[in-house]
C-alpha cells in the first residue's frame, strides 16, 4: 500500500538526509558505537545542510516550517541506514527541544540561542529525569531558589540524551513546593559554574548516543534563562510530550520496517536442509505476521503525524501510537532475530544491534504502563460505574 502523506518537498528533503547519512555518518557509525559518543562536528555539518531546527523562524536560520513530516523522514533515514544512535541524538535536538526553544522563548532568548541551535554549534538536551523521578515528572526535586536577579540551582539529572555534548540543557526544576505549579523550565548553559557532567552511561544499546548524569551545585542561572513563565513548567512539558511520543513511535515503526526488510533478504540467502529457509512455511507465516503488524502500525502513525501537524493530536492518541509502536517493534524484531539463528546474536549483524537498541523504547518517553494509564483515563471508565 502506497504511503500518501509525503509530498515532493518531503521526499527531496529525505534524499538530502540520506546523502548526508551515507557520506557523513554510516561509514563511521560502528566506530562511534565503540567510542560511546558522536563527534560534535557532525551536528555542525548537519546544520550546514539545513537538517536541524526545521521549525525555527527563517530570521534565525531555520525553515520556519512546523511540519513533523520532515522530522519523520529524517528519523526514517537514520533507521534505514542502521544508525539509530545518531538518529536519537538528532531527534532529541530537533523533535523534542525545538518546541520549547521556539514557542517559549523571548525575542532576546531567540537571538541568543536559535542561530547556534540551527547551525549545530549549540547542541540541545532536556533534563527531566532524576534518580528518584522518571515517569512521575511532578516528583522532581532539583531545586531553584529565587535570589533576586537569578536562581540558585542544586540537584541532579540522569539518563540525559545528548548529556555530554549538550551546550543548552532545558532543565525542569522546582521553584516552589506545589506539586504541579511548582515546576519551572530554565536553560542551563555549558559554561555555567557548578554545572558538571557525570559519566557517559554504559547502556544496553544505542551506544553512540551519549547519555549522561548531570549535577548542579549552586549554579547561578539568570532569570533571563527562564523559559516561559515561572511555575508553568509541568504544563509545558505535558503539552510537548505528544510530539516526543510521536518521535518514538516513528522510530519504532522505522526500525521494525528495516528489520523486516533485512530478514526477508537474509532468509532468501540462508539455506538449511538444502533449501533457502525463506521457503519454509514457518518462515512465511512469521514474516507474514510481521509485515501485517508493520503495515497496520504505519497507517495509524502516519495519520497521527498529520493530526499532530493540524494541532489535533490528543495525549491519548499519542500514547496509543507510542504504546503500540514500541510493543510492536519489540515483538517483530524478536521474531525476525529468531530467523537469523545464532547469527542474530552477533553484534556485527544489524538485527542484533536493532534488538538491543529497541529495548529502551518501551521505557523512555513514558513506560508502556504509563501509556496504558493515559489511554485508560481517556476511556472515562470511572464515570460509567
Amino acid at each position: 500500500m502506497e504511503r500518501g502523506h509525503y509530498q515532493d518537498d518531503h521526499l527531496a528533503f529525505g534524499e538530502l538526509a540520506e546523502g548526508f547519512i551515507r557520506k557523513e555518518v554510516a561509514a563511521h557509525y560502528l566506530a562511534w558505537e565503540d567510542e560511546g559518543i558522536v563527534p560534535r562536528e557532525i551536528f555542525a555539518r548537519a546544520g550546514e545542510l539545513g537538517l536541524l531546527g526545521f521549525a525555527v523562524p527563517q530570521e534565525f536560520g531555520g525553515l520556519g516550517v512546523a511540519d513533523f513530516r520532515f522530522n519523520q523522514i529524517l528519523i526514517e533515514a537514520f533507521m534505514d541506514a542502521d544508525c539509530a544512535g545518531v538518529g536519537l541524538n538528532f531527534a532529541l535536538h530537533n523533535d523534542i527541544c525545538t518546541p520549547y526553544l521556539v514557542e517559549l522563548t523571548t525575542d532576546e532568548q531567540r537571538e541568543r540561542w536559535l542561530p547556534g541551535f540551527v547551525a549545530g554549534t549549540a547542541i540541545a538536551a532536556i533534563g527531566m529525569t532524576e534518580p528518584g523521578a522518571g515517569s512521575d515528572v511532578a516528583g522532581i526535586r532539583t531545586a531553584a531558589v529565587d535570589m533576586g536577579d537569578h536562581f540558585l540551582v542544586n540537584g541532579a539529572k540522569t539518563f540525559i540524551t545528548n548529556g555530554i555534548n549538550a551546550d543548552l540543557v532545558i532543565a525542569a526544576v522546582r521553584t516552589s513546593s506545589e506539586r504541579h505549579r511548582g515546576i519551572t523550565l530554565m536553560v542551563l548553559e555549558r559554561a555555567m559554574a557548578g554545572f558538571e557532567r557525570g559519566r557517559n552511561l554504559e547502556k544496553l544499546g544505542l551506544h553512540s548516543q551519549d547519555t549522561a548524569e548531570l549535577r548542579f551545585t549552586d549554579v547561578r542561572v539568570p532569570k533571563e534563562n527562564v523559559l516561559g513563565e515561572v511555575g508553568r513548567g509541568f504544563e509545558y512539558l505535558m503539552r510537548n510530550l505528544a510530539q516526543e511520543r510521536m518521535q518514538i513511535a516513528v522510530a519504532c515503526l522505522a526500525r521494525a520496517r528495516v528489520a523486516l526488510r533485512t530478514t526477508i533478504e537474509y532468509v532468501g540467502q540462508r539455506t538449511a536442509f538444502g533449501q533457502p529457509i525463506g521457503g519454509f512455511q514457518n518462515t512465511k507465516f512469521v514474516l507474514a505476521d510481521v509485515s501485517t503488524e508493520v503495515s497496520v502500525a504505519e497507517a495509524f502513525i502516519d495519520r497521527c503525524v498529520l493530526e499532530l501537524n493540524a494541532g489535533r493530536l490528543t495525549p491519548a492518541d499519542a500514547a496509543k501510537a507510542k504504546l503500540w509502536a514500541s510493543e510492536m517493534e519489540f515483538r517483530c524484531i524478536d521474531k525476525c532475530q529468531q530467523l537469523f539463528g545464532g547469527y542474530g546474536y552477533m553484534r556485527e549483524y544489524p538485527i542484533a544491534r536493532a534488538a538491543a537498541d529497541a529495548r529502551i523504547t518501551r521505557v523512555y518517553g513514558g513506560t508502556s504502563e504509563i501509556m496504558r494509564e493515559i489511554i485508560g483515563r481517556d476511556l472515562k471508565l470511572a464515570d460509567r460505574g
